[in-house]
């Protein structure tokens, strides 16, 4: 039998394998970009996300086993699936599209998406609420992050 969590955890990467949808030609454009002098951490972005992708996935597994099944954990569960597709489709739209304009679009988006999971979240799970915290943490930072690189970079957008 497939458990909850085998199904989730697919789920998630399979999504967050879109990512990959960059082309070589994307990251040319994105390396030539200014940076904001206090993005020190940009090495880590990438484990950054990956322990977001499973603090979310863990808490999506606590709210399902919680009522698995009803139509609120199914509604849940699509509001994770929209959560992770926002933050997925960051990345390629924003160098697809060689817009920073567009990634904070994005950005905000996700951070709304966020917190409003996060509310729903609440009242089933305390700990799925504490798992959701690092992207409501996170994202902000990120969409900042890109909208200070559309003040140095000006074409860009």
């Amino acid at each position: 039998m497939i458990e909850s969590w085998m199904v989730i955890g697919g789920v998630t990467l399979l999504v967050a394998l879109g990512s990959a949808l960059i082309k070589p030609s994307d990251i040319g454009w994105v390396a030539s970009l200014e940076r904001p002098s206090w993005l020190f951490f940009e090495p880590l972005i990438p484990l950054i996300w990956t322990a977001i992708f499973t603090c979310g996935a863990t808490s999506a597994y606590l709210v399902w086993e919680k009522d698995p099944g009803s139509v609120k954990s199914w509604l849940l569960m699509g509001g994770y699936l929209l959560l992770e597709l926002a933050i997925v489709s960051y990345g390629p739209a924003t160098l697809r599209l060689r817009s920073l304009a567009v990634g904070t679009i994005i950005g905000a988006v996700g951070v709304v998406l966020g917190i409003l999971l996060t509310l729903a979240v609440w009242p089933i799970s305390g700990w799925a609420t504490l798992l959701l915290i690092p992207f409501v943490l996170w994202s902000p930072i990120g969409t900042y992050t890109t909208w200070e690189m559309i003040q140095l970079n000006p074409r860009a957008t």
